[in-house]
C-alpha cells in the first residue's frame, strides 16, 4: 500500500487497516537510546518473553552478544538515527536463549525537526495497536515493503495491490486491477457454495484468518497465510476488503513432508518387528509401539505407568540386567546386551536391548528410548552350533554331541524331552542320545524297525516327514508301543527325520511331552536350528567310518585290507609270543585269474573275488585274520595253528575254494596255491613271515597249480637269487648285455631262407648265459618287458638294414612282443620311425605275438594291432595251439602266420594223434590263407612229415640253433650254395 493511497483513506479505514495488521503482525517499539519501550502479544510469544521481561529492558538483549559488540551494530543505530528504513533478515535471541531470523523491517519515527523519537519493528505474523496517527503512515509502509495487500470492493473485485502481491501471483497490475478476486482461486472451489458462504460472512463484518490455496497467474498453487479485514461504514455496511497476507507455500509444503516423515516415522516405530518402549525421568513407561505387543504379548494398559522391572519380577536375569541397565543410562552412557526373557505367555525368547539415554541440558536423564530385537533364532542357532561344533573341534564321540544337543535343547524349552536317533542301513533304530529318558525304554527304541505304523520316530522315518501324535494313548501309530511311554508320563511326540546333503533318512529328532499337545513355534525354532547339527554329525560319523573303511579296509571284498592286517597280524604275533604258542600266515594266491579276468570282463573277475573273500571267512575262526593284500591274493593269520593243524586247514580252504560257482552265467572252477610259513620258525614279525609265505606260494605254483607248499631255507635262497636277477636284468639293458641272435627259416617246399627269428640273449659276467626261459618271466614282472621289446625291435631293424647294405640275403626279420608293448599306444609311430630311419618296408618285419596278446581286454590292444596290421606288418601267432581259445580269435583278428608249438611237432613221427592234430592245424591255416611255421624240428623224419602235411615254414636244430648275426651270415652263404643234407 502506497503512501498516496493511505492519504486517501479515512480515519474509519485507517482504523481497520491497523486493525488488520495487528492481527497478522508482531510488532516492537524501541526507543532512541535502545530501551524496548513495548512489544505486543505476537512479539512476546514469537520470542518466549513476558512483556515485563522486556519493557525497560536495552534492545542488545535480543541480539547475540557478539553483533552488539561489533560494528555493524552501532552502524545500525546510526542509520536508524538518520532515519534510514532498515528491512531484511535480523538475528536475534529468545528467551531459552535460542537463536531466531525474522525478515523485519524496522522504522525509525521522526519529530517534526528530524529527530527520532522512537524505531517501530515489525517483522511477519506480528500485530501492533498503533494509536498515534502520525506513526501511522511509518506502520504502514513498513508493512508495505514487506507484505502483500490487496484491497477488494464489496463485491469482490480487486481495487489495488501492492508490489509484493503482485510479485507473489506473478500478475503485472494492468493485469489483475478490476479483476474479480475469483481468478486467483481454484476453479472449483471458486463455484462452490464455500466460497460464496466466505464473501457472505467477510461483507457481514467477520473477520478471516488462516492459510488460503490461491493459484499464480501461471497456474502454480500458491499457499496465501492472510487476514481478510472488512472496512464497514457508520451503517454497518461493507465498504471495502483489505487482506494482508504472505506467501507461505515453503512453509506448508515443509510442514506436510515434515508431517509425512512422522506420519512414516510412527509406521516404522509401530510396524517394526523390534518392541521399542521409552521411560520418563522416573523410568516409568510413557510409550510402547505395536511390536512391543506382538512381540511379548502385553497391552498397553498393561505397560504404560509401570517400571520395567515390574513386567519381569519373576526373572531375576532380566532384573539384574535393568539395574545395570539404569546405572550406565543415568551415566548418559548407552547399553547393549542380549538376554534370554520370558513373554506374558512365559515363551522364551532370546532378545538384543540396545537402550539411548536423553538428557537434558544440565545432563539430567529426562528420557530413555529402548530398543528390542528378537534374536530367537539366531541365538538358537549360535548357541547350539557353538555346544555342537565345539564338541565336534574336541573329537567327542558322536553320542557326547548328541547329548549336549538334547541337554541345551531342555534347558532352552524345559517342557520338551529331547532324543536323536540314528538309522542302519536294515532300517534298525539306534538311540544316540535321550538323557532324561530312562535307559530301559531307550533300550526297547533300540530294538525296532522304522514302519509306517512304528511310534513317532519310526513312522517319521519311513515316511520321510515330521509325525505329530498330539496324544500317544489313541494315535495309532503308537497302538503297539504306547505301554512303554505312558507309564513314564510320556503322552505326546512329535518326531522330525534327520537327512543327510542326498537325501537320505539318517536319523530322527523327538520331543516328547507330559502333556497332550504338539509344538510352538519355539520348538519349531528349535528343531530347525538342530536338525542341521544332527544331520552334520551323523554324516561326519558317516565319512568317518567310510575313510576308516577305505582306509582299512579292502572296498572290492570288505576284507582288511594290507594296513590293517599287518596291524591286527603283529598283534596276534605279540600274542602268540607272549602265551608261547604257534601261529600260521596263508598266503594264498588264486591260479588263472587273469585268464579269468581277460575272457569273461573284471566285472566277472570281481564277482569271483568276492565269492572266495566270502568262502575263506566262512572257513575262518573268530581269532583268525583274513585279508586281501592286492588283485588275487589274500591272506590268512590262523592263530595257535601248529604245524599238523595248519595242513588240515590248507587241504579244507583250498576244497571250500575249489567248489564250483557260476560267475557272469559260466560255469567256473577255481583253486589257489598256497604258500605257508610259522611263527616263530619262520620268523617274529608279521612282514617276514608274509614274504616267506609268498615265496612257498611261488615254489606251489611252480610245482603245479593248486598245491600248497610251506617256507623252507631253500625257497629263501631262491628268492634272494631272483633279486639279484632283477637286478642284473635291470643293469644289463643299461650296459648293452643283452644280444639278439637269429634263427632262420625255412621255405619247406622251395628250400630257401623264409626270414629269421631274432631271440634274444643274455650273458652276464658272472651269472653267465641265462636263458630265456629265467629272465623273460622276470622282465614281465618287474615291468620291463616293454622296454626289452622296444630294444629288440631297434636292434632287429639296424641289423637287417645293415645285411641289406651288404648284399646278405635275409628276406625278413620276426621280433617277439609282449602284452606289455602292445599297451603302448605309441609303439606304431616307434615301429614306423624304426622302419624309416633304417630305409626298410612294413613286408620286411613280422611281429610275433602270443595268444594272451589276442586274449587281452585292454582296450589300447586291439588299437594298436590294428594300427599295426594297416601299417602293411605281419603278425604271427606264436606256441599255436598251446592255449584255449585260439580258434575264436582267428576269424577276427589280422594274423597272418601260424607258428605251430614245438611241443606238438616233437611227438608228430611217434604219435598218430598229435601227428593228426598238425594236420589239423596246417588244413586251418590253409582254409584263412594262413602261412603255418613249424618250431622245433630236430631231425628229418619230423621234416618229412611236415613236408608231406604241406606245412610251409619250418625251424629248428634241424636246420641251425639260433646265432649272433655274423656267424648266420656265414650260415646263409653256406646254405645257398649248399643241399641239406642230413648231417646239418
Amino acid at each position: 500500500m502506497n503512501d498516496h493511497l493511505w492519504s486517501r483513506l479515512t480515519a474509519a479505514e485507517k482504523d481497520g487497516v491497523l486493525t488488520a495488521l495487528s492481527r497478522s503482525m508482531a510488532m516492537l517499539e524501541i526507543a532512541p537510546d535502545g530501551t524496548l519501550l513495548d512489544a505486543n502479544d505476537n512479539f512476546l510469544q514469537l520470542l518466549g518473553y513476558a512483556r515485563s521481561e522486556l519493557v525497560g529492558q536495552h534492545h542488545r538483549m535480543l541480539c547475540d552478544p557478539v553483533y552488539t559488540q561489533s560494528p555493524a551494530y552501532e552502524d545500525f543505530w546510526r542509520r536508524l538515527h538518520q532515519g534510514e528504513t532498515l528491512s531484511g533478515p535480523l538475528q536475534r535471541m529468545r528467551a531459552d536463549g535460542s537463536e531466531l531470523w525474522l525478515e523485519a523491517s524496522c522504522n525509525p519515527v521522526m519529530d517534526a525537526e528530524g529527530r527520532l523519537q522512537k524505531v517501530v519493528s515489525i517483522a511477519t505474523d506480528i500485530t501492533t495497536h498503533i494509536d498515534d496517527s502520525k506513526e501511522s503512515n511509518s506502520v504502514l509502509s513498513a508493512l508495505n515493503r514487506s507484505l502483500g495487500v490487496v484491497e477488494l470492493s464489496a463485491d469482490g473485485l480487486i481495487m489495488s495491490a501492492n508490489g509484493n502481491y503482485l510479485k507473489t501471483m506473478e500478475y503485472l497490475a494492468d493485469e489483475l486491477i478490476g479483476q474479480p478476486h475469483s481468478i486467483l482461486c481454484d476453479k472449483e472451489y471458486a463455484a462452490g457454495p464455500e466460497y460464496q458462504a466466505f464473501w457472505r460472512d467477510v461483507c457481514s463484518g467477520r473477520f478471516f484468518s488462516g492459510r488460503f490455496k490461491r493459484c499464480s497467474r501461471n497456474g502454480r498453487t500458491i499457499w496465501w497465510e492472510a487476514t481478510y479485514s472488512p472496512v464497514l461504514d457508520a451503517a454497518g455496511k461493507p465498504l471495502k476488503i483489505i487482506c494482508i497476507g504472505a506467501d507461505v507455500s515453503y512453509r506448508v509444503t515443509r510442514e506436510q513432508k515434515d508431517r509425512e516423515h512422522l506420519h512414516l516415522l510412527s509406521l516404522g516405530i509401530n510396524e517394526t518387528d523390534n518392541a521399542v518402549f521409552i521411560t520418563d525421568q522416573a523410568n516409568r513407561i510413557v510409550f510402547h509401539n505395536s511390536g512391543f505387543t506382538r512381540i511379548l504379548g502385553y497391552s498397553a494398559s498393561e505397560v504404560i505407568g509401570r517400571h520395567p522391572r515390574e513386567l519381569f519380577a519373576d526373572q531375576p536375569a532380566i532384573i539384574n540386567f535393568i539395574e545395570e541397565c539404569y546405572g550406565e543410562l543415568t551415566a548418559g552412557r548407552s547399553f547393549h546386551a542380549e538376554e534370554l526373557i520370558h513373554d506374558l505367555n512365559d515363551q522364551p525368547l532370546w532378545m538384543s536391548a540396545v537402550v539411548n539415554p536423553i538428557l537434558d541440558a544440565s545432563g539430567t536423564l529426562i528420557n530413555a528410548v529402548c530398543v528390542m530385537t528378537n534374536i530367537t533364532n539366531t541365538k538358537m542357532h549360535e548357541v547350539l552350533q557353538y555346544k555342537v561344533l565345539n564338541a565336534m573341534v574336541h573329537e567327542a564321540s558322536l553320542e557326547e554331541q548328541m547329548r549336549l544337543l538334547c541337554e541345551e535343547v531342555e534347558h532352552i524349552a524345559p517342557e520338551v524331552i529331547a532324543s536323536i536317533l540314528s538309522i542302519d542301513a536294515s532300517g534298525g533304530l539306534h538311540t544316540l542320545a535321550a538323557p532324561s529318558l530312562p535307559p530301559e525304554y531307550n533300550l526297547a527304541l533300540s530294538l525296532l524297525h522304522i514302519g509306517a505304523d512304528k511310534g513317532s520316530c519310526g513312522s517319521a522315518a519311513f515316511l520321510g516327514e515330521a509325525v505329530e501324535a498330539i496324544d500317544i494313548e489313541t494315535d495309532p501309530r503308537w497302538a503297539d508301543y504306547k505301554h512303554l511311554a505312558l507309564p513314564l508320563g510320556l503322552r505326546a511326540c512329535w518326531s522330525t527325520p534327520i537327512k543327510s546333503a542326498d537325501g537320505r533318512v539318517i536319523g530322527t529328532f523327538a520331543f516328547y511331552y507330559r502333556e497332550s499337545r504338539g509344538p510352538n513355534p519355539i520348538h519349531h525354532l528349535l528343531v530347525d536350528a538342530s536338525i542341521g547339527l544332527c544331520a552334520l554329525a551323523l554324516e561326519r560319523e558317516e565319512a568317518r567310518s567310510r575313510i576308516h573303511q577305505l582306509a582299512f579296509y579292502d572296498a572290492l571284498t570288505g576284507l582288511p585290507n594290507r594296513s590293517l592286517l599287518l596291524v591286527k597280524a603283529n598283534q596276534a604275533i605279540a600274542t602268540a609270543a607272549r602265551h608261547q604258542t604257534p601261529l600260521a600266515v596263508l598266503f594264498i594266491d588264486l591260479d588263472r585269474f587273469k585268464q579269468i579276468n581277460d575272457s569273461l570282463g573284471h566285472q566277472a573277475g570281481d564277482e569271483l573275488l568276492r565269492t572266495i573273500a566270502t568262502r575263506l571267512q566262512v572257513d575262518a575262526r573268530r581269532s583268525d585274520i583274513v585279508g586281501r593284500l592286492s588283485g588275487d591274493e589274500f591272506v590268512m593269520v590262523l592263530a595257535q595253528c601248529d604245524l599238523q593243524r595248519v595242513a588240515e586247514v590248507v587241504k579244507r580252504i583250498q576244497d571250500q575254494i575249489s567248489q564250483p560257482c557260476h560267475i557272469d552265467g559260466t560255469a567256473v572252477m577255481p583253486s589257489a596255491s598256497i604258500g605257508v610259513s610259522l611263527f616263530p620258525a619262520n620268523g617274529e614279525d608279521m612282514e617276514i613271515l608274509l614274504h616267506r609265505a609268498d615265496l612257498a606260494m611261488y615254489q606251489a605254483k611252480a610245482k603245479n597249480r593248486g598245491r600248497f607248499s610251506f617256507f623252507s631255507d631253500e625257497m629263501n635262497a631262491q628268492a634272494q637269487e631272483r633279486m639279484a636277477l632283477e637286478s642284473a636284468l635291470r643293469d644289463a639293458l643299461r650296459g648293452g648285455d643283452f644280444a639278439l641272435h637269429y634263427q632262420p627259416q625255412i621255405h619247406i617246399e622251395k628250400n630257401r631262407v623264409h626270414g629269421v627269428e631274432a631271440l634274444a640273449r643274455w650273458h652276464h659276467p658272472q651269472l653267465g648265459n641265462v636263458s630265456p626261459g629265467r629272465f623273460i618271466p622276470i622282465a614281465e614282472e618287474c615291468g620291463l618287458i616293454g622296454e626289452l621289446g622296444k630294444w629288440a625291435l631297434t636292434e632287429a631293424c639296424a641289423q637287417l638294414s645293415d645285411w641289406r647294405r651288404r648284399g646278405i640275403e635275409v628276406p625278413s626279420v620276426s621280433v617277439n612282443l609282449s602284452s606289455t608293448n602292445f599297451h603302448d599306444l605309441e609303439i606304431p609311430q616307434f615301429i614306423a620311425h624304426l622302419l624309416q630311419q633304417y630305409q626298410l618296408m612294413p613286408c620286411d618285419l613280422t611281429l610275433e605275438i602270443t595268444e594272451t596278446v589276442l586274449m587281452d581286454t585292454n582296450p589300447s590292444t586291439n588299437r594298436t594291432i590294428c594300427e599295426i596290421h594297416d601299417m602293411g606288418i605281419a603278425l604271427a601267432m606264436d606256441d599255436f595251439g598251446t592255449g584255449y581259445s585260439s580258434l575264436g580269435y582267428l576269424r577276427n583278428l589280422p594274423v597272418q602266420e601260424l607258428k605251430l608249438d614245438q611241443s606238438f611237432v616233437k611227438d608228430m613221427a611217434t604219435d598218430a594223434t598229435v601227428s593228426a592234430l598238425t594236420n589239423a592245424v596246417i588244413r586251418i591255416g590253409e582254409s584263412l590263407s594262413l602261412t603255418v611255421v613249424a618250431e622245433g624240428v630236430e631231425d628229418l623224419a619230423q621234416y618229412e612229415l611236415l613236408r608231406q602235411q604241406g606245412c610251409a615254414i619250418a625251424q629248428g636244430y634241424y636246420f641251425a640253433r639260433p646265432m649272433p648275426a655274423a656267424q648266420l651270415e656265414i650260415w646263409i652263404g653256406n646254405f645257398n650254395t649248399e643241399s641239406i643234407s642230413l648231417d646239418l
